[in-house]
């Protein structure tokens, strides 16, 4: 979570501003990102942030209280999952030893009128459209702010580095992902592969691609990778 401040103001200014990268990198263009809030203000819920619940809504795990992280996999073979219900219950276990040092019962989490506070702020001002909405976790008892904080630390950290840490390999890495491709490579043996500079399509904005891949590499840079 070091750089979270930083990543987020680098973020506003060139990643989902107004013409920003999202903006010119993405199919839906000036649309991207008004379609990602509608998406967020329809299917968006904090309860369903941590990895388990995420799963389960998913339909990639059934509640299972007989498996170390209470839900079965329905694949088996699924990395993200297995490595992460690995990361959530560290996560977790974590958060629990430190939450249990300061709040030692229920009583102590609900007479804390700083914490009841930042909570109702998180709610009410933060997610101010959202804040009638039953699903909101309550806080009364230890067991609900271990939740709660479990989460926040796993979208901050583990689901973050999930999510974008694969953006330079993916799409800074020219080789990878090349960005003026319009057709898929062809195969070695393929007559078309000594004809493959006639199927990139030469395009006025050459350079604004080329901008895209830069961006990414800064980011990279920030995240030290």
């Amino acid at each position: 979570m070091r750089y979270t401040l930083e990543i987020n103001a680098l973020a506003r200014q060139s990643l989902i501003s107004a013409d920003g990268v999202i903006e010119g990198g993405f199919t839906a263009g000036q649309y991207g990102l008004e379609m990602s809030s509608a998406a967020y203000k329809s299917s968006w819920r904090f309860d369903m942030e941590g990895l388990p619940a995420d799963l389960i809504r998913r339909g990639m795990a059934v509640p299972d209280t007989t498996q170390p992280h209470g839900l079965k996999l329905l694949i088996e073979d699924y990395p993200y999952a297995n490595d992460g219900l690995l990361i959530w219950s560290a996560i977790q276990t974590w958060v629990r030893t430190y939450v249990e040092r300061y709040y030692p019962n229920s009583n102590s989490i609900q007479t804390d009128s700083e914490l009841q506070s930042w909570y109702s702020e998180s709610i009410n001002v933060g997610h101010a459209d959202l804040r009638e909405a039953e699903w909101w976790p309550k806080l009364d008892t230890v067991d609900d702010l271990v939740s709660i904080l479990t989460t926040l630390v796993w979208l901050a950290s583990a689901q973050h580095a999930a999510l974008n840490f694969g953006q330079y390999p993916y799409g800074g890495y020219v080789p990878n992902r090349p960005p003026l491709m319009r057709r898929l490579i062809p195969d070695e043996s393929d007559p078309e592969v000594i004809n493959l500079i006639r199927v990139i399509r030469p395009e006025a904005n050459n350079l604004n691609r080329a901008e895209l891949v830069s961006d990414v590499e800064k980011t990279t840079n920030k995240l030290h990778i």
